[in-house]
């Protein structure tokens, strides 16, 4: 916190003395959810009901801003394991009470350079590699400086040195979920818009500190590409993404592997429906001892709840990789009535292991959700079938969030 303090009063070091006309934003979202769980296993079920506030404001003069936010967490029901606190009698819904700092920065922005430092949340493309945890109700910040450049036409240079992890375990936080894990974090992001599409190259460097974080397992570089791009096609419009990224251990890791990740999605959307289908690997690891704990393609900074189903299964890369096959169908319609936004939507994954090809299990997701005024309303189901990893797991969600 001494250094996030540091890099603001830095920053805001450098604004002009002259006086200027300064605007006030505040910053207000709520969150009421129900989460229940019911896991094979596990003889209780979890019923979590949870509520969430974020609160500040933003002071802006000029090129110059300065972004103050809290955030609490509280917890109605408490029939649920939330990672911290045992006994571990019901199934893990990882929203602890929290009261926290969750942002604090200062931001310069100008037509070509954006300049941030201090805490802050950071999610880069699809947040597969780095990202806001957005979906837990205590969310993932970084203690960092951030310069984001765009000097010239169509080209975006985004590069981001961070010394603290600010996890989703909160105030509480303790051994392998602390509440924040220190250390070096690069990340590095170059994107050029082409004519078919957003094609970027990427470094992520991860540096922990915390040696009760899995023994500094989860220290990796990551380097890859991505293309990203939409395109009419006649009254419909196609939406595609390629990935290839290569993943090696990284300074205390006492590990040596090296893994791949690729992924290959597609969407074709018209007339409110919306068809969709993918394949992402994220990969054995190469020069490991086969089946070694954490040698295969990990993402401990990604927003997981948006990748290989909602039932949390793979936050954690098996030892052996995995693979998903999905397909997803949606339909939506701007307005229904007094509600906006109306969206439907079903998606079923298919898992095997990388090494070895085994079925690990099936998945089906469904979502239902719609804006009324300034609350958006959803209903979310996840049900895991399992064969060969895990344990069969159903959750069911009601959710509504509100903002100014």
């Amino acid at each position: 916190m001494r250094l996030t303090l540091i890099a603001i009063a830095g920053l805001a070091a450098g604004t002009p003395a002259a006086a200027q006309t300064v605007t006030l934003k505040p910053l207000i979202d709520a969150r009421l959810r129900y989460e229940h769980v019911d896991q094979d296993g596990i003889t209780k079920r979890a019923d979590a009901a949870t509520a969430r506030v974020r609160a500040g404001v933003e002071a802006k003069s000029g090129a110059f801003s300065v972004l103050v936010e809290g955030q609490g967490t509280l917890a109605i029901g408490e029939d649920y394991f939330d990672g911290l606190h045992l006994p571990a009698i019901r199934p893990l819904v990882a929203d602890p009470e929290n009261i926290a700092l969750y942002r604090a920065q200062v931001q310069y922005k100008s037509k070509p350079l954006t300049l941030t430092a201090g805490r802050q949340r950071i999610a880069l493309d699809d947040e597969r590699f780095v990202g806001a945890v957005g979906f837990r109700q205590n969310g993932q910040t970084f203690d960092a400086i951030r310069a984001e450049v765009t000097a010239i036409p169509k080209l975006k240079l985004d590069a981001t040195y961070a010394w603290s992890q600010r996890t989703l375990w909160g105030v509480d936080g303790t051994g392998a979920r602390q509440q924040a894990v220190s250390g070096d974090f690069v990340f590095g992001n170059v994107g050029y818009a082409s004519p078919i599409g957003t094609v970027s190259a990427f470094a992520y460097l991860v540096d922990e500190d915390e040696a009760a974080v899995n023994g500094f397992r989860m220290s990796s570089q990551t380097y890859g590409a991505r293309l990203a791009g939409t395109k009419p096609a006649g009254e419909a419009k196609l939406a595609y993404q390629l990935s290839y990224a290569h993943q090696i251990d990284y300074h205390h890791n006492p590990n040596s592997y090296g893994a791949d990740y690729y992924l290959a999605d597609a969407a074709i959307e018209a007339k409110g429906f919306k068809l969709g289908g993918g394949y992402e690997v994220l990969g054995a690891g190469a020069g490991s001892i086969a089946g070694a704990a954490l040698t295969s393609f990990q993402t401990p900074l990604a927003t997981g709840f948006k990748f290989q189903g909602w039932a949390d299964k793979f936050l954690t890369t098996p030892p052996d990789g995995v693979r998903d096959l999905y397909g997803s169908v949606g339909y939506g319609v701007k307005k229904l009535g007094p509600l906006a936004a109306v969206t439907l939507q079903a998606a079923y994954h298919r898992f095997e292991s990388d090494r070895l090809v085994r079925h690990y299990g099936n998945e089906l997701d469904l979502l239902a959700s719609a804006k009324l005024r300034k609350t958006t309303l959803s209903v979310r189901y996840a049900d895991y079938n399992a064969d060969r990893f895990a344990t069969d797991t159903s959750k069911f969600w009601l959710q509504a969030d509100w903002t100014i």
